[in-house]
């Protein structure tokens, strides 16, 4: 039990605080212990009553740790689940690939928006209600999305209408992830943020291979229900951190944190941001068009497209973040950065110009390794830099993250639109963002001076 978030126990108790005055002397005395665990609560009123079972879920930050690592699998839940739908959804709904190119611009250009007021938003609830209400709206866009197409007159209206709302989820989760992720692992910050981005990725293969499972068994048809079930996983992690404990930053007035102007003075920070927006673009001009890539320009299945085309990406680029994850103390991050910035060249050239589709489809798996580190290290790198930036600076970043979320996708299917719907030409032009990413990096580390490497704590 200690490994499992402690969901289903504590559902009815905690939003309700139902009292049962009855139970001590009608529980069995042999079980009671156990039964107490999970029961005090309703008898007490109290949600952190007796939760020595599962360890204190109130005081103890494993806890806390594990919701974010969920949060983060629910983020891929929100980026990955379209995209395996969308050639099921241009034969259902008679959608053109420039308009199914606009549900991955339209999720990425929403969490952007709420990039730039998360700050104030934040400073208002707090951490905690921030979270819990991100991960509502998240679990309502995913139930949307069952229903609202049938509905509608417009059934990309619908679609487009459920992508706003869990996207909108998405935007702030995402941020606050980082600032509490970091709160509980000071003596780490480099690794603990590449683990918990990591799980973004393993959530990738999750969706992947049990989104692969469910067609297989039951067909596309039933796409419906699949989003109702992923939309049981933000509705339970959205519990959790009802729960886990929070370091909230009004609870520590003496650190100063950088407002957006004091940010935005900053050089430095714009090579931040730079960065950050070829790190969004190289990561999602590859995972989200790896399986249409697969299917239409390579002709394989959609079953084979999705397991060799995003569940492969989604597998290396975890295995990057992990590694660096366990590793950052002993890796030159700088070195490791530049170096992924001219694998991730090679990957998007092979992906769009090799004859041979296996090799095609290795450039898009290697691909996924490639950028596993840009995200977190770039984030990692702003924060020793700039480490009074806060909620601020994270806000900002994940902005301009999901520009180039939004912007890599769109300018490779808006090409491929404008050449007769050739993917491979689409993946050609971006080349370019890997070696955007490249001279930014090496920019970067003239001014950081933080070239010795080993910087990873």
């Amino acid at each position: 039990m200690d490994t499992v978030p402690a969901y289903v126990a504590f559902t009815v108790p905690f939003v309700c605080h139902v009292r049962i005055p009855v139970y001590q002397e009608v529980v069995d005395k042999d079980a009671g212990h156990v039964l107490r665990d999970v029961m005090n609560p309703f008898i007490t009123g109290r949600p952190d009553a007796g939760l020595t079972m599962f360890g204190n879920i109130r005081t103890d930050e494993r806890h806390t740790v594990r919701a974010c690592y969920t949060a983060y699998v629910i983020q891929a839940i929100i980026v990955t689940f379209a995209p395996l739908l969308f050639i099921t959804f241009s034969d259902e709904f008679s959608l053109s690939l420039e308009r199914i190119t606009l549900l991955t611009t339209v999720n990425f250009s929403v969490q952007l928006l709420f990039d730039l007021v998360c700050d104030p938003i934040v400073r208002r609830l707090g951490y905690r209600t921030t979270m819990v209400l991100s991960h509502a709206v998240m679990a309502a866009g995913l139930v949307c999305m069952a229903f609202l197409a049938d509905i509608m007159p417009d059934p990309y209206v619908g679609l487009l209408v459920s992508v706003v709302v869990y996207a909108s989820g998405g935007g702030l989760s995402q941020i606050l992830v980082n600032p509490i992720i970091v709160s509980c692992s000071k003596d780490s910050r480099g690794g603990a943020l590449s683990m918990v981005h990591s799980m973004f990725c393993w959530g990738q293969v999750v969706v992947v291979l049990a989104s692969t499972l469910f067609f297989a068994a039951f067909g596309t048809k039933d796409w419906r229900l699949l989003a109702l079930l992923w939309a049981a996983v933000p509705a339970a992690n959205m519990l959790y951190f009802m729960l886990v404990p929070i370091d909230e930053p009004g609870a520590h007035p003496e650190r100063k944190r950088m407002s957006y102007r004091s940010l935005t003075s900053q050089p430095l920070f714009w090579l931040f941001i730079v960065l950050m927006v070829c790190s969004g673009a190289c990561e999602h001009a590859m995972s989200q068009w790896a399986s249409a890539f697969a299917e239409s320009a390579l002709g394989v299945s959609k079953t084979v497209g999705d397991l060799s085309g995003l569940c492969a990406f989604a597998v290396c680029m975890g295995a990057a973040r992990t590694l660096y994850g366990k590793w950052n103390g002993r890796i030159d991050l700088w070195r490791m950065m530049i170096g992924s910035a001219v694998l991730c060249t090679a990957c998007f050239a092979m992906a769009a110009f090799s004859p041979w589709p296996a090799f095609a489809l290795l450039g898009c798996a290697v691909c996924g390794f490639s950028v596993g580190i840009f995200w977190p290290g770039t984030f990692h790198i702003a924060g020793t830099a700039i480490p009074a930036g806060g909620t601020a600076m994270y806000a900002l970043l994940s902005l301009a993250g999901d520009i180039g979320c939004a912007g890599g996708p769109t300018v490779v299917g808006f090409v491929a639109e404008a050449f007769g719907d050739d993917l491979k030409i689409g993946l050609a032009i971006a080349v370019v963002f890997p070696l955007l990413m490249m001279a930014g990096l090496m920019a970067a580390k003239r001014k950081v001076g933080m070239g010795d490497g080993t910087d990873g704590s």
